[in-house]
């Protein structure tokens, strides 16, 4: 299931005795988890009905153990345990030694120490219906009975990374419930700036809700000066100039978009996001559609048309393509290289005029 779905069925107060999170988006991770936790808590009193153990400091006796108690004055326990992750590497290494012991090493019963994610496997086949408990880890292999047994009984919360062709609507999700709205245009300009990491973004629209007031719409200015100190406008120009050759008025449109505060991503983010929607753009004319229809496609307001289509008149598709490449290397050398960030910048920009 979802971050969300598992959210909705805490909030509907229907639990499952086990929940199996896994994955490497914290924010999505930690809000299933806070509403599945205070879920679990409804009605109870604090500290009398819920533990809480870390994999690889607790043993899995008293995690068992605490599931199994019978709730004081309430209708659940909550039983958490955290950084399942420690049992999963150190299950790794004890199958690696145990397939390099000779035959004659193995103990006459054939069988072999049952480790703690085993064991908690074990327990899914007959949890306690009066406990609710929460399995926590970054990540588990797959082939383990405990992945095994969450999946098929329906209790796994895979709280991965969104795609980033999703992001964009998850940032307008999330504006919505804060009482705002935001274009979709606008909303894929910011997954490009400030993604992939949704703490951050979440962190944006949190400053960008309180900068433009309440219930007014978060604008593409809002973005620019929170977010990017990039507008589309200047893109746009950026782009006209790179198409033209002129590097001089393309650095100039750079220097003055650059913020020294923000290592270079959220500039470089907004070059890349108007190149491929350009990439869309012509992708789209060349199936038959009309300029309104073709910048509907690639994301943009179908007013917006023609002026897509001058600029890719003047940039040229083969030019586009090869600024993907060119951007791509960009954003590993500004997030690997020693080298300045604008520099990296500049150097990229010169690389595009030529």
């Amino acid at each position: 299931m979802t971050p969300e779905q598992a959210i909705r069925e805490a909030q509907g107060g229907e639990l499952r005795p086990m929940y199996l999170l896994v994955g490497e988006e914290r924010l999505l991770l930690d809000r299933a988890l806070k509403a599945l936790s205070t879920a679990a808590m409804a009605g109870g009193i604090a500290g009398f009905n819920d533990d809480k153990f870390s994999a690889g400091e607790a043993n899995i006796d008293s995690i068992l153990g605490a599931a199994r108690m019978v709730p004081m004055m309430a209708k659940r326990r909550l039983v958490l345990v955290r950084g399942l992750d420690r049992w999963e590497s150190r299950a790794a290494r004890a199958d690696a030694e145990a397939d390099d012991e000779p035959a004659a090493a193995e103990p006459k019963t054939g069988v072999k120490d049952v480790g703690p994610l085993d064991r908690l496997a074990e327990y899914a086949k007959d949890p306690v219906p009066s406990t609710v408990m929460l399995l926590v880890a970054t990540k588990l292999h797959g082939q383990r009975r405990l992945m095994t047994a969450a999946k098929k009984g329906g209790f796994l919360v895979c709280c991965d990374p969104i795609p980033r062709r999703d992001l964009a609507a998850w940032i307008e999700g999330a504006v919505g419930e804060r009482g705002h709205s935001i274009a979709g245009e606008v909303a894929d300009l910011l997954a490009e700036a400030a993604g992939p990491e949704l703490a951050y973004i979440d962190d944006c629209l949190e400053r960008l809700s309180l900068y433009v007031g309440k219930g007014a719409p978060i604008t593409e200015d809002a973005v620019a000066t929170l977010v990017t100190r990039v507008r589309q406008s200047s893109i746009w120009e950026l782009i006209d100039a790179l198409g033209r050759r002129r590097l001089d008025r393309a650095l100039a449109v750079l220097a003055d978009a650059y913020d020294t505060r923000s290592g270079g991503l959220p500039q470089l983010g907004a070059i890349a996001w108007s190149v491929r929607q350009l990439l869309k753009f012509d992708s789209a004319m060349r199936t038959g559609l009309s300029p309104s229809e073709a910048a509907t496609r690639a994301g943009a307001p179908p007013f917006r048309g023609n002026e897509l289509a001058g600029v890719v008149r003047t940039v040229g598709r083969a030019n586009l393509e090869r600024w993907v490449v060119l951007l791509s290397e960009a954003d590993m050398a500004l997030k690997s290289s020693r080298r300045p960030a604008q520099s990296v910048l500049e150097a990229t920009v010169v690389e595009m005029c030529r």
